[in-house]
Protein backbone atom coordinates (compact mmCIF):
# COMPACT_ATOMS: atom_id res chain seq x y z
CA UNK A 1 0.00 0.00 0.00
CA UNK A 2 3.02 2.33 1.06
CA UNK A 3 6.12 1.89 -1.31
CA UNK A 4 8.54 3.33 -3.30
CA UNK A 5 9.13 7.04 -3.79
CA UNK A 6 5.93 8.62 -3.15
CA UNK A 7 6.26 7.07 0.73
CA UNK A 8 10.18 7.42 1.34
CA UNK A 9 10.06 11.19 -0.03
CA UNK A 10 7.46 12.56 2.29
CA UNK A 11 8.89 10.79 5.14
CA UNK A 12 12.27 11.62 4.77
CA UNK A 13 11.24 15.61 4.51
CA UNK A 14 8.81 14.87 7.55
CA UNK A 15 12.19 13.68 9.40
CA UNK A 16 14.18 16.31 7.96
CA UNK A 17 12.29 18.55 9.09
CA UNK A 18 11.94 17.56 12.55
CA UNK A 19 15.82 17.22 13.10
CA UNK A 20 16.16 21.13 11.96
CA UNK A 21 13.33 22.13 13.78
CA UNK A 22 14.49 20.30 17.56
CA UNK A 23 18.08 21.80 16.60
CA UNK A 24 16.79 25.34 15.85
CA UNK A 25 14.56 25.96 18.46
CA UNK A 26 16.87 24.19 21.01
CA UNK A 27 19.36 26.81 20.37
CA UNK A 28 17.34 29.90 19.30
CA UNK A 29 14.10 29.09 20.63
CA UNK A 30 15.37 28.58 24.14
CA UNK A 31 17.88 31.98 23.98
CA UNK A 32 14.56 34.02 22.83
CA UNK A 33 13.20 32.64 25.66
CA UNK A 34 15.72 33.46 27.97
CA UNK A 35 15.82 37.08 26.25
CA UNK A 36 12.51 37.80 26.77
CA UNK A 37 12.33 36.56 30.31
CA UNK A 38 14.97 39.49 31.23
CA UNK A 39 13.41 42.11 31.20
CA UNK A 40 10.40 44.26 29.98
CA UNK A 41 10.86 47.28 27.34
CA UNK A 42 8.60 47.97 23.88
CA UNK A 43 10.55 45.86 21.75
CA UNK A 44 10.67 43.20 23.70
CA UNK A 45 6.68 43.19 24.29
CA UNK A 46 6.38 43.49 20.14
CA UNK A 47 8.51 40.74 19.65
CA UNK A 48 6.80 38.63 22.45
CA UNK A 49 3.76 39.57 20.62
CA UNK A 50 5.40 38.43 17.16
CA UNK A 51 6.43 34.80 18.83
CA UNK A 52 3.16 34.13 20.63
CA UNK A 53 1.25 34.85 17.21
CA UNK A 54 1.23 31.63 15.09
CA UNK A 55 -0.59 30.59 18.25
CA UNK A 56 -3.21 33.36 17.74
CA UNK A 57 -3.65 33.48 14.03
CA UNK A 58 -5.03 30.72 11.51
CA UNK A 59 -2.14 28.59 9.84
CA UNK A 60 -3.06 29.89 6.57
CA UNK A 61 -3.54 33.39 7.14
CA UNK A 62 -0.09 33.30 8.48
CA UNK A 63 1.22 31.47 5.64
CA UNK A 64 -0.46 33.82 3.13
CA UNK A 65 1.47 36.37 5.11
CA UNK A 66 4.40 34.97 4.48
CA UNK A 67 4.55 34.04 1.21
CA UNK A 68 3.58 37.86 0.28
CA UNK A 69 7.20 38.61 1.98
CA UNK A 70 8.92 36.06 1.05
CA UNK A 71 7.79 35.31 -2.26
CA UNK A 72 9.88 36.49 -5.64
CA UNK A 73 8.33 40.04 -5.45
CA UNK A 74 8.00 40.32 -1.60
CA UNK A 75 10.00 42.65 0.43
CA UNK A 76 12.23 40.05 1.04
CA UNK A 77 11.79 37.27 -1.25
CA UNK A 78 13.63 39.89 -4.06
CA UNK A 79 16.44 40.89 -1.85
CA UNK A 80 16.59 36.87 -1.51
CA UNK A 81 15.87 35.58 -5.46
CA UNK A 82 18.54 38.63 -5.93
CA UNK A 83 21.32 36.89 -3.84
CA UNK A 84 20.32 33.31 -5.35
CA UNK A 85 18.19 32.05 -2.19
CA UNK A 86 14.90 30.48 -2.92
CA UNK A 87 12.38 29.79 0.13
CA UNK A 88 8.96 29.38 -1.49
CA UNK A 89 8.38 26.27 -2.81
CA UNK A 90 11.25 24.47 -1.86
CA UNK A 91 12.17 22.47 1.12
CA UNK A 92 13.42 25.41 2.79
CA UNK A 93 9.46 26.66 3.00
CA UNK A 94 8.85 23.35 4.42
CA UNK A 95 11.58 24.14 7.11
CA UNK A 96 10.72 27.81 8.03
CA UNK A 97 6.86 26.72 8.12
CA UNK A 98 7.79 24.23 10.83
CA UNK A 99 10.17 26.25 12.54
CA UNK A 100 7.68 29.17 12.98
CA UNK A 101 4.87 27.29 13.54
CA UNK A 102 6.42 25.39 16.82
CA UNK A 103 8.28 28.43 18.22
CA UNK A 104 5.82 29.85 20.62
CA UNK A 105 5.60 26.37 22.36
CA UNK A 106 9.44 26.29 23.16
CA UNK A 107 9.70 30.10 23.97
CA UNK A 108 6.62 30.58 25.94
CA UNK A 109 7.45 27.82 28.43
CA UNK A 110 11.40 28.71 28.97
CA UNK A 111 10.02 32.17 29.13
CA UNK A 112 7.23 31.34 32.02
CA UNK A 113 10.00 28.65 33.70
CA UNK A 114 12.65 31.36 34.04
CA UNK A 115 10.52 34.14 35.16
CA UNK A 116 9.45 32.04 38.08
CA UNK A 117 13.12 31.08 38.90
CA UNK A 118 13.71 32.66 42.52
CA UNK A 119 15.84 35.71 42.22
CA UNK A 120 18.32 35.08 44.80
CA UNK A 121 19.57 32.03 42.80
CA UNK A 122 20.62 34.25 40.02
CA UNK A 123 21.68 37.18 42.74
CA UNK A 124 24.16 34.44 44.24
CA UNK A 125 25.69 33.59 41.14
CA UNK A 126 26.51 36.94 39.83
CA UNK A 127 28.09 38.03 43.69
CA UNK A 128 30.04 34.84 42.88
CA UNK A 129 31.44 36.44 40.55
CA UNK A 130 29.93 34.43 37.51
CA UNK A 131 28.93 36.08 34.01
CA UNK A 132 25.55 35.84 32.35
CA UNK A 133 26.32 32.80 30.36
CA UNK A 134 28.23 30.61 33.19
CA UNK A 135 24.91 31.58 35.07
CA UNK A 136 22.54 30.41 32.32
CA UNK A 137 23.94 27.19 31.97
CA UNK A 138 25.06 25.84 35.43
CA UNK A 139 22.34 28.06 37.34
CA UNK A 140 19.15 28.54 34.94
CA UNK A 141 19.07 25.89 32.40
CA UNK A 142 18.94 22.60 35.25
CA UNK A 143 16.23 24.61 36.67
CA UNK A 144 14.07 24.84 33.25
CA UNK A 145 15.08 21.73 31.94
CA UNK A 146 11.68 20.13 32.02
CA UNK A 147 10.26 23.16 30.19
CA UNK A 148 12.67 22.55 27.55
CA UNK A 149 12.10 18.89 27.02
CA UNK A 150 8.37 19.66 27.17
CA UNK A 151 8.70 22.57 24.72
CA UNK A 152 10.85 20.87 22.27
CA UNK A 153 8.56 17.56 22.14
CA UNK A 154 5.58 19.69 21.40
CA UNK A 155 7.61 21.78 18.66
CA UNK A 156 8.72 18.78 16.84
CA UNK A 157 4.83 16.76 17.49
CA UNK A 158 3.79 19.93 15.65
CA UNK A 159 6.89 19.81 12.61
CA UNK A 160 4.34 16.34 11.85
CA UNK A 161 1.20 17.77 12.24
CA UNK A 162 2.13 21.24 10.35
CA UNK A 163 -0.55 21.56 7.25
CA UNK A 164 -1.40 25.12 7.29
CA UNK A 165 1.90 27.94 6.45
CA UNK A 166 3.69 24.25 4.45
CA UNK A 167 0.68 24.57 1.81
CA UNK A 168 1.68 28.42 1.73
CA UNK A 169 5.67 28.57 1.42
CA UNK A 170 6.35 24.59 0.52
CA UNK A 171 3.89 24.48 -2.01
CA UNK A 172 2.36 20.71 -1.62
CA UNK A 173 5.17 19.54 -4.49
CA UNK A 174 5.30 15.93 -4.76
CA UNK A 175 8.94 14.25 -4.50
CA UNK A 176 10.13 17.75 -3.50
CA UNK A 177 8.05 19.53 -0.34
CA UNK A 178 5.55 16.75 0.31
CA UNK A 179 5.34 15.92 3.68
CA UNK A 180 3.86 12.86 5.28
CA UNK A 181 0.83 15.36 7.03
CA UNK A 182 -0.04 16.81 3.10
CA UNK A 183 0.32 13.26 1.97
CA UNK A 184 -2.25 12.14 3.89
CA UNK A 185 -4.23 15.56 3.25
CA UNK A 186 -4.03 14.76 -0.81
CA UNK A 187 -4.66 11.14 -0.16
CA UNK A 188 -7.88 11.74 1.15
CA UNK A 189 -8.70 14.77 -1.47
CA UNK A 190 -7.71 12.01 -4.06
CA UNK A 191 -10.22 9.75 -1.90
CA UNK A 192 -7.92 7.26 -1.47
CA UNK A 193 -8.74 6.88 2.27
CA UNK A 194 -7.08 3.68 2.50
CA UNK A 195 -3.93 5.71 1.72
CA UNK A 196 -4.52 7.99 3.99
CA UNK A 197 -5.38 5.75 6.63
CA UNK A 198 -1.94 4.09 6.28
CA UNK A 199 0.27 7.23 6.18
CA UNK A 200 -2.12 8.16 9.48
CA UNK A 201 -0.77 5.41 11.00
CA UNK A 202 3.06 6.07 9.88
CA UNK A 203 2.74 9.44 11.24
CA UNK A 204 1.32 8.04 14.68
CA UNK A 205 4.25 5.73 14.67
CA UNK A 206 6.68 7.84 13.91
CA UNK A 207 5.34 10.63 16.45
CA UNK A 208 4.82 8.28 19.46
CA UNK A 209 8.47 7.04 18.79
CA UNK A 210 9.82 10.37 18.57
CA UNK A 211 8.17 11.51 21.51
CA UNK A 212 9.51 8.17 23.48
CA UNK A 213 12.82 9.10 22.70
CA UNK A 214 12.81 12.41 23.98
CA UNK A 215 11.05 11.29 27.11
CA UNK A 216 13.78 8.96 27.68
CA UNK A 217 16.30 11.82 26.82
CA UNK A 218 14.73 14.34 29.39
CA UNK A 219 14.75 11.19 31.99
CA UNK A 220 18.84 10.62 31.64
CA UNK A 221 19.36 14.25 30.75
Amino acid sequence: MLAGRETFDPVMLSLQTAVIVLVSHAIFGVSLGYALASGRSGFRMFLDALVTLPLMFPPIATGFLLLLLLGRYGVIGRFLSEHGLEIIFSPAGVYLAAFLSGLPLVVKPVQSAIENIETSLKEASYALGKHELSTFVNVILPNIKRSVMAGLTLSVGRSFGEVGITLMLGGNISGRTETVSLAIYNAVFEGNLQKAMAFSGLLAAISLLAFWGMSRFGENG
